[in-house]
This record gives structure tokens, C-alpha cells and sequence, in this order.
């Protein structure tokens, strides 16, 4: 595989997965590990997190969390960090950390069972994405559970919100130098796909999903579009009004093969589950 395909393939993985993506437990060093157990036997009593909504003051050590972000589950699979309760369907087939009875399942955003949340009893709600808009019900549900949205921001660098994300979960789980390792791999990795783009390949971003295929447009949505802007992509299409709809605008076959794109970056949500 020539260093262009390698690196552009780096494309994918890094506006997919995110941080996940620049890194696995295997990739993580002794002196990292062994940085974290330092950390975790000096570890704070607590810890002040700049959430979306506040600063929230989260007690130390978090041994009970429940996540209903999935950006979340690969990396708190890497770093090995037990949750109590998530929203199983979403969980990528690819993780199986969270697949025992003992984790509760929260159900999907259309239907959430939050009272399965509660009932797990966690001492941490992540929240984030879909389930953002159930924060103000979780919280009377469980008004002593510290919840935290790390959501990224509308007009923040998606790069920069992605990084606060891990950044401050490795801060929790008394996983700093892990996350630093996500981080600066992550970086490198942008770095990569940046030399190795010609700045004149044209680039179309699609998400499909149940047979639809939806165009995503550069700059929208939270998956694809900021790759454009991340990483200068020229766009092969470009559609006035576009949505900013995660799931793009219905497209044509025809119209993809009109606008000839050299590469086409795909989102297949039914595979990531099933």
C-alpha cells in the first residue's frame, strides 16, 4: 500500500473513531502505564471538570461510572475502566468489555430507560451526543450523581473538543499519561494525512445507513464534515442549503458518479453495530 493510501486511510480512522483510533492498549508504553499507577496511588480526592454545562466536582476514585456517550467506549475499554450501565445497542461489536448482564442497558435515545440508569446506582453519568437532551431529566432522577457533558462545543475546533474529551477523562480515571499518549498520537496522525493529502484530490463524505445513503456536507454534521476543515480537503461536491444533519442529505448514486470524487469517505452505521 502506497504512504498516500496509507495515510489517507488514517482519514477515516481518525473522523470515525476519533482519539480511539490513533491508538490501542497494546500501543501504550511501560513507562505510561506505570506513570498511571504512580498517578492513581497519588490520585486526588477529587477532581473539578469543565463540563458543557458548569464545573462539576466529581469525588475520587470513579469505580461505579455509567457512559451514554459513545465516543466514550473505546477508550474507556482500552484503559479498562468497568461501567455499570450504557446503552449496549450502541456499543460497537468490535467492544466486548461491556457486553455482561451485570451492566445495565439503557436503551437507545428514542426510548432511554433511565430508570435503568439510576437504578445501577453510578457514582459518574458521562453524558454526550444523543442522549445530551435528556441531562436536565437525568439530573432530577439522580440530583447527587455527578453528570458531565463534554459534548463538542458549536464553534470550537472539533480537534481541540475531542482532545478536552479524553483529556479530561484521563484525568478521572487517573489515566493522564494514557490519554496523553491518545493525544499526541492523535496530533501526529492529522500530521500524517496532512502531508500526505495533495491539497487537489476531491473528497465526498457519505453516511449510510438502513440502504439510505445521505451526502455529508464540508463543515457539517459531527463525524465527516470537520475532517474537511481539519485537514483542507477540496470537497468534490459542494450543495447550498446543505443539512447539518449527522445523517447528510439523500443523495443518488447518479449524482456521486457525476460529481467523480477521487476519494469517498463512508460511514456505515448498520456495520459499527451489527
Amino acid at each position: 500500500m502506497s504512504r498516500t493510501t496509507t495515510s489517507l486511510a488514517a482519514i477515516a480512522a481518525i473522523a470515525a473513531l476519533g482519539l480511539a483510533a490513533c491508538s490501542s492498549g497494546a500501543t501504550t508504553s511501560q513507562s505510561s502505564a506505570a506513570s498511571s499507577e504512580t498517578t492513581q496511588a497519588t490520585q486526588a480526592s477529587s477532581v473539578s471538570i469543565d463540563a458543557n454545562d458548569g464545573t462539576v466536582e466529581i469525588k475520587l476514585p470513579v469505580t461505579r461510572a455509567a457512559s451514554l456517550d459513545n465516543r466514550t467506549f473505546e477508550v474507556l475499554a482500552q484503559w479498562d475502566v468497568p461501567l455499570v450501565a450504557a446503552p449496549k445497542k450502541l456499543i460497537p461489536s468490535t467492544i466486548t468489555a461491556y457486553n455482561g448482564e451485570d451492566i445495565a442497558d439503557v436503551g437507545m435515545h428514542r426510548d432511554p430507560n433511565l430508570e435503568a440508569l439510576v437504578a445501577a446506582e453510578p457514582d459518574l453519568i458521562i453524558s454526550g451526543q444523543r442522549f445530551s437532551k435528556y441531562d436536565a431529566q437525568i439530573k432530577e432522577l439522580a440530583p447527587d450523581v455527578p453528570l458531565i457533558n463534554l459534548e463538542p462545543r458549536e464553534g470550537q475546533p472539533f480537534d481541540q473538543e475531542l482532545i478536552r474529551e479524553v483529556t479530561d477523562l484521563g484525568e478521572i480515571f487517573g489515566k493522564q499519561a494514557e490519554a496523553k499518549q491518545l493525544v499526541d498520537d492523535f496530533n501526529a496522525s492529522i500530521e500524517r494525512a496532512k502531508n500526505a493529502y495533495d491539497g487537489s484530490s476531491t473528497v465526498m463524505a457519505v453516511d449510510v445507513s438502513g440502504g439510505n445513503i445521505g451526502y455529508v456536507a464540508p463543515g457539517k454534521g459531527r463525524t465527516w464534515g470537520p475532517v474537511f476543515d481539519l485537514l483542507g480537503l477540496k470537497p468534490a461536491l459542494e450543495v447550498e442549503g446543505a443539512t447539518d444533519s449527522h445523517t447528510g442529505d439523500d443523495i443518488s448514486v447518479e449524482a456521486i458518479a457525476q460529481a467523480n470524487p477521487a476519494w469517498i469517505f463512508v460511514l456505515d452505521r448498520d456495520a459499527a453495530i451489527t
